[in-house]
């Protein structure tokens, strides 16, 4: 992507030097360094979502209509030039383009983590939600061939605590709220190595569809299909 780690001091010191807001940092970051789209989304308050829909399906957690991508590659002046024109926009991260997501509980991709990287699995960023999800980056693909590798796994019949986002999906970036319950945060935050190239799916699904089974009620369990 053109960039060193020369290069995010530079930027970061340079952020400083204008006073940028740390939203505007915090874009020009995901667009430069990481390679990824940011596209402006609601926000949400006592339920209240900012997209002034009083049935709105989604609050606070989905594209505003009338604001544009600040696409990837944006550098720092641009992308925080072109956030200013949405003020307290929350930031999302298109999926299905640099990375699809596998989501999962958050105590089970914890866990699954700690395996993973014991194992020296490749690895790309991971989320926390307030909501008490993990979600996994892996290379783009991955939604539309789950279905397929859980069955090759042994793992499709599980009633595993497990789903894929695609193309057309969204997820609120760090250190954005979602829907008025709190900031998603990293747990496992992005690198230069990784970033732009997330793992194949099939490299950690092994691994978290495992875990994620382990973490059904007892009643629920089924043997076969671990690592």
């Amino acid at each position: 992507m053109g960039f060193t780690i020369g290069g995010i001091r530079e930027m970061r010191s340079g952020a400083r030097r204008r006073h940028r807001g740390t939203e505007g940092t915090a874009v020009a970051e995901y667009t430069g360094l990481w390679g990824w789209a940011v596209v402006p989304g609601a926000r949400a308050e006592a339920g209240a979502c900012s997209c002034g829909d009083p049935v709105c399906p989604s609050p606070g957690a989905h594209p505003l209509g009338f604001a544009g991508e600040v696409p990837s590659g944006t550098g720092l002046d641009r992308a925080a030039d072109a956030w200013a024109q949405t003020p307290g926009a929350a930031m999302l991260l298109p999926v299905g383009r640099s990375f699809d997501v596998l989501d999962v509980a958050e105590q089970a991709g914890r866990r699954a983590l700690v395996r993973m990287e014991r194992m020296g699995l490749p690895l790309g960023p991971v989320t926390v939600t307030p909501t008490g999800r993990a979600q996994f980056f892996v290379a783009p693909g991955a939604a539309a061939e789950l279905p397929e590798l859980l069955y090759r796994m042994g793992w499709d019949d599980a009633g595993l605590d497990l789903r894929a986002l695609g193309p057309g999906a969204h997820i609120t970036a760090p250190p954005s709220d979602l829907g008025g319950l709190g900031p998603v945060r990293w747990l496992r935050p992005p690198v230069l190595d990784t970033a732009a190239t997330p793992p194949q799916a099939r490299l950690l699904l092994g691994t978290l569809a495992y875990v994620c089974h382990r973490s059904l009620r007892p009643g629920k369990r089924r043997t076969g299909g671990g690592p």
